[in-house]
């Protein structure tokens, strides 16, 4: 078989089973092809996956404000843009591309080997790269519910992790403005060994007790606390019943 043809024929079966590993098969796979070439393995910076790059980080960045815009009306600017930040990062970009093995089908250039590890920048950018070629081959919908895949259960972790953290704090603010002082937190109750005890702990502000909450130690107590107490305040069923 000529060269030609064989280069053509391995050029394929990359591109086939790049396609079976994402699910996806491409009307105009030139685009895929495109995704997939390093600048190294590029005759020109041109045919290189940057500019696709580029598209492909706006529609990742759009996809992941519109889900977070729609899922979490009560989370203000700021807490939005904090979880934005790490789900489209270049991280978890790479994250994403390692899960789909994309470094496996990458074109690279002679002085490239796919033998050694792939540096995460490299990840990242050819799967904000393939985000771009499906937006372009399928349009916004298809690219939508491909980059979903990925983005929900990362907004999912990074925003139970959000409101774990802030709880505390998102408490303060609303008793402060309700009641004209900050919450305080007092252990109720400790059962168990020395070794595994538990805590129950409440948050009182101003004589107020809001419903109590346990916790394997104090911090984790204090957290569910508040966060039983601002279910209080917002007519919620109490997330963490201590009875």
């Amino acid at each position: 078989m000529p060269p030609q043809e064989v280069t053509v024929s391995r050029e394929r079966a990359i591109l086939e089973a790049c396609q079976e590993a994402i699910g996806y098969t491409f009307q105009r796979p030139e685009l895929l092809r495109a995704a997939l070439t390093h600048t190294s393995g590029a005759n020109t910076r041109a045919a290189s996956n940057e500019r696709l790059e580029f598209l492909g980080d706006s529609v990742l960045g759009l996809v992941t404000c519109e889900q977070l815009f729609l899922c979490f009306p009560d989370l203000q600017e700021g807490d939005l843009t904090k979880i934005k930040s790490a789900v489209v990062s270049r991280k978890t970009c790479a994250r994403f591309s390692t899960e789909l093995g994309l470094g496996n089908y990458l074109f690279l250039g002679k002085g490239v080997s796919h033998h050694g590890e792939i540096p995460s920048n490299m990840l990242a950018d050819v799967f904000e790269a393939l985000v771009a070629a499906i937006f372009l081959d399928g349009g916004w919908t298809v690219a939508k519910e491909f980059v979903l895949r990925f983005i929900e259960p990362e907004i999912q972790r990074m925003t139970d992790s959000n409101i774990q953290q802030n709880a505390k704090s998102q408490l303060q603010q609303v008793v402060q403005r309700l009641y004209g002082g900050p919450p305080r937190y007092f252990v109720l109750d400790e059962q168990g060994p020395d070794h595994d005890k538990c805590f129950k702990v409440v948050a009182d502000v101003d004589g107020h007790r809001f419903p109590p909450a346990w916790g394997r130690n104090k911090k984790e107590a204090e957290l569910k606390a508040a966060h039983n107490g601002l279910a209080e305040i917002n007519h919620e069923p109490i997330p963490f019943p201590s009875n």
